[in-house]
């Protein structure tokens, strides 16, 4: 046989986006499947812009969060979801900065966004437009150290007792930091924790409480929390979400989510759910190649 020899590279280039553009062209629905954003290697060109909302979006000229930076280390990086507007990568750096100048270890960076964002194929119906990350409360002594704990292997321990909604051995000092540190950021517009979190969290803050508003109770955000920063400037396109009403949270909203009927608003395991149309930009980025 002859020797082999690499192919031109345009022919790569072409080959490379093959598995993305079947997936966009197989798809007979309104909305392109998951897979296709899933393939999508690299960002877009141009400038950075957010398109639509973070469950129904995407978004172009996105960066890369590092590995590992001041404060704060990148994990379960194979799942190549570090992408997002540089608004986003600098609210993390940021934060690993603060945690850094008080020696509680490295802040471990989950999910972010796919290169493009748009739908994933597990694990987030949100972070489709690169306004979201996932901070894990279990902090890091070295990034090694997090990667061993990380890469490959179920989730860090929960902060939230087994079979109930109360605070775990686990929640600490730290884990209250991190959390107040995220939210007096100002690009935050809010942030999804566990009810059992955000009762620990209101019954332990003192002085200006204020930040507390931002800590949105949700089903599952035990082991980590869920940060959304605003529609940045540059990016008519994106969709803001409805304000957060009024108030720190700590009342009678908060007071539901540990009552029976809060128990049967979970959409079951499995249950269809009905994908949007995605915006007309969305399906220009995707077949940008």
């Amino acid at each position: 046989m002859p020797p082999s020899r690499a192919l031109p590279c345009p022919v790569r280039t072409r080959l490379a986006v093959l598995p993305a553009l079947c997936a966009l062209w197989c798809w007979s629905g309104s909305a392109p499947a998951a897979s296709a954003w899933a393939a999508i290697a690299t960002p877009s060109r141009g400038p950075s812009e957010v398109i639509g909302t973070p469950a129904n979006g995407c978004v172009g000229g996105a960066g890369a969060l590092p590995e590992s930076g001041p404060g704060f280390v990148s994990v379960r990086r194979a799942r190549h979801r570090f992408f997002g507007h540089p608004d986003l990568l600098r609210l993390v750096q940021d934060l690993g900065r603060t945690a850094a100048r008080r020696n509680f270890g490295l802040v471990m960076i989950g999910d972010l966004s796919q290169p493009r964002g748009g739908q994933m194929p597990s694990s987030h119906h949100s972070h489709q437009n690169g306004l979201d990350v996932d901070v894990w409360f279990t902090l890091a002594p070295t990034a090694q150290a997090a990667r061993q704990l990380m890469d490959d292997r179920p989730d860090p321990p929960s902060m939230v007792q087994p079979g109930t909604l109360a605070s775990s051995g686990a929640w600490g000092e730290p884990q209250r930091f991190l959390l107040e540190t995220a939210a007096r950021n100002p690009a935050v517009d809010r942030i999804f924790v566990n009810p059992g979190i955000k009762r620990a969290v209101c019954n332990e803050a003192q002085g200006d409480r204020a930040w507390l508003r931002k800590l949105r109770p949700w089903w599952g955000h035990d082991a980590h929390f869920h940060v959304r920063i605003r529609c940045p400037a540059g990016s008519p396109q994106c969709e803001p979400q409805a304000a957060i009403p009024a108030g720190e949270g700590c009342g009678a909203d908060l007071a539901w989510w540990f009552k029976p009927q809060a128990k049967g608003t979970t959409r079951k395991k499995g249950e269809p759910r009905a994908e949007p149309i995605a915006p007309a930009a969305c399906m220009a980025l995707l077949r940008d190649n």
